[in-house]
């Protein structure tokens, strides 16, 4: 006779048996004891956290006679009755399972309903099940909103769902609505040794570890996988017989690479990466569990207390944490999981694994020079680029020196009357000056000084802006607000539209910018790691991405 699979043989029977929803077994329970049934209910969750399976126990509960045939409803079913041993056999026919997902039209959900009209054949209740409720079409969501809401009242509805939020909220809100919670790893460990335990099979922790940790909060998934353990291991499940199984990577490996990534050591780097590709590993999986370690690391650095003592890698985790500085590891946490998405675009998956690792050895905060080089990058002749124009020399030296200097230290003379020019303000330092934001600041940034006429009644100042859409009416009266308040007089603001200089704030910014990112450039070319990479692998730097800081 062919064995029952695990996830089959230990699904629960009664609330007591059932792992990790606690919240929904007290409100179940609570309304089972006091006799305050809802019509409906929608059990949320991923798959295999237990919708089935609680479906199947309120049934029993609202249908269990008893041993001796004369019980009551209850919150604890005997599982000796006929109705709850024929609803655990699944051939009850007043508790009827519906797929959504192979019925889903109109049709189908009217045909339910017809049936509902008539009392239970055997029982208190005839409790219909819908599964993957959200399957259905609206149409038939339509056709089943006037039962749903008033149901006869011999009818129970549990609707289940992946995804509640394809569900029309007036379904929603005929329903008790619970969202059954993931398995953390935790539990679904504990669970492990309990089977594994009574069906006499020997183990090592930490290969349920690694079960349930690819199981990703699924209980099911977890005893689906232990079986498949059981028989690769053909004997005890050990932790190297999982990873061989499932194609996951040992700790020890990624451990190595972030000890290659403090070391500055390119070559081992790609050592490591050729000796998983030997081994078949996933490297999707790889870069899973390399961020998974990375964000450990990240929280022992600032929380120490979060590293478990009954963590294999435990050990390993604060030693990184000491020797990786907190930017280091938020950007290779950065990098891991933004580079899991381009393995498809790469040539092969090595590749693009290789690829990830040195960039985030390229990219490593405070490196300079190539190879984990400290000294300072050679200086090199300027990367060769198409004419610029001969103002530019002009312009961009001046405003790289007013960058340099503090500006709050710069003085701002007050106006003087008209026709000393030696007195107008200097607009550009002014404009910084200002406390203004949003868009009154950029307006400020887009605007050049044409005229400044002071009087004893006020000063009137003519600026030219190439951005008139800037100007709007509230804008240029904050302006004129915050420049009242720095001279301690009236200014009126008048404002014209045309090309400028070369002088506003944004302009000069926009130069400055320019000057760094081409000289940031020059330096990334002239590095000799990159370099390197451009000859070994034949990368090269997209043009526009290098940033400045």
């Amino acid at each position: 006779m062919t064995a029952l699979a695990l996830a089959r043989s230990w699904r629960p029977k009664t609330f007591s048996e059932l792992v990790g929803q606690d919240h929904v077994v007290k409100a179940l329970t609570h309304a089972l004891d006091q006799g305050r049934l809802h019509h409906a209910w929608l059990f949320t969750g991923t798959r295999g956290v237990g919708k089935t399976t609680i479906a199947r126990i309120m049934a029993k509960a609202l249908n269990c006679t008893g041993a001796d045939g004369s019980g009551k409803m209850t919150s604890e079913p005997c599982g000796k009755c006929p109705a709850c041993m024929e609803i655990d056999a699944g051939r009850f026919v007043d508790y009827i399972e519906m797929d959504a997902a192979s019925n889903r039209g109109v049709d189908d959900i009217a045909a339910l309903l017809e049936k509902a009209a008539y009392a239970p054949s055997n029982a208190r209740y005839k409790v219909y099940m819908i599964d993957e409720v959200h399957m259905l079409t609206n149409h038939a969501f339509n056709a089943m909103l006037k039962t749903l809401e008033e149901p006869p009242e011999h009818i129970k509805f549990i609707l289940a769902t992946t995804d509640p939020q394809k569900i029309p909220v007036t379904i929603l809100s005929r329903c008790l609505q619970f969202n059954l919670k993931q398995m953390p790893v935790p539990l679904i460990v504990e669970h492990l040794e309990k089977v594994l335990a009574a069906e006499k099979v020997a183990y090592e922790v930490n290969a349920l570890r690694v079960l349930a940790k690819a199981a990703q909060g699924s209980m099911r998934d977890a005893l689906s996988l232990t079986d498949q353990a059981i028989a690769y291991a053909a004997g005890k499940v050990t932790e190297e017989s999982i990873r061989n199984m499932l194609g996951t990577l040992d700790d020890a490996y990624l451990i190595r690479i972030l000890d290659c990534l403090i070391a500055k050591d390119g070559a081992s780097l790609l050592a490591v990466a050729n000796e998983m590709g030997e081994r078949s590993m996933s490297f999707s999986l790889a870069l899973q569990d390399l961020s998974s370690l990375l964000q450990k690391i990240a929280a022992a650095q600032v929380v120490p207390e979060s590293v478990l003592e009954d963590w294999p890698e435990a050990g390993e985790i604060r030693r990184l944490a000491t020797q990786l500085t907190k930017e280091e590891a938020q950007l290779f946490y950065q990098i891991t999981i933004t580079s899991r998405p381009d393995l498809s675009l790469a040539p092969d998956e090595q590749t693009g694994f290789a690829m990830t690792l040195l960039r985030m050895l390229a990219f490593r905060p405070g490196r300079n020079g190539g190879g984990g080089a400290s000294a300072p990058a050679p200086s090199a002749p300027p990367v060769a680029s198409a004419p610029r124009p001969a103002t530019t020399a002009k312009t961009v030296a001046p405003a790289a020196a007013a960058l340099a200097s503090p500006i709050a230290t710069k003085p701002i003379t007050k106006a003087a009357p008209v026709g000393d020019a030696t007195n107008i303000p200097d607009w550009h330092s002014l404009m910084r000056q200002l406390p203004v934001k949003g868009l009154v600041q950029q307006l400020a940034f887009q605007t050049e000084l044409q005229d400044w006429k002071d009087s004893a009644a006020g000063v009137k100042a003519t600026i030219v802006t190439p951005m008139p859409q800037l100007a709007s009416e509230a804008s240029v009266a904050r302006l004129a607000d915050a420049l009242t308040a720095h001279f301690g007089k009236p200014v009126k603001i008048v404002i014209e539209k045309g090309e400028v200089e070369g002088k506003t704030v944004a302009k000069v910014d926009a130069q400055i910018h320019q000057e760094k990112r081409m000289n940031a450039e020059q330096m990334i070319a002239a590095d000799p790691f990159i370099q390197q990479l451009e000859k070994e692998f034949g990368a090269k730097v997209v043009g526009g991405s290098v940033k400045p800081h």
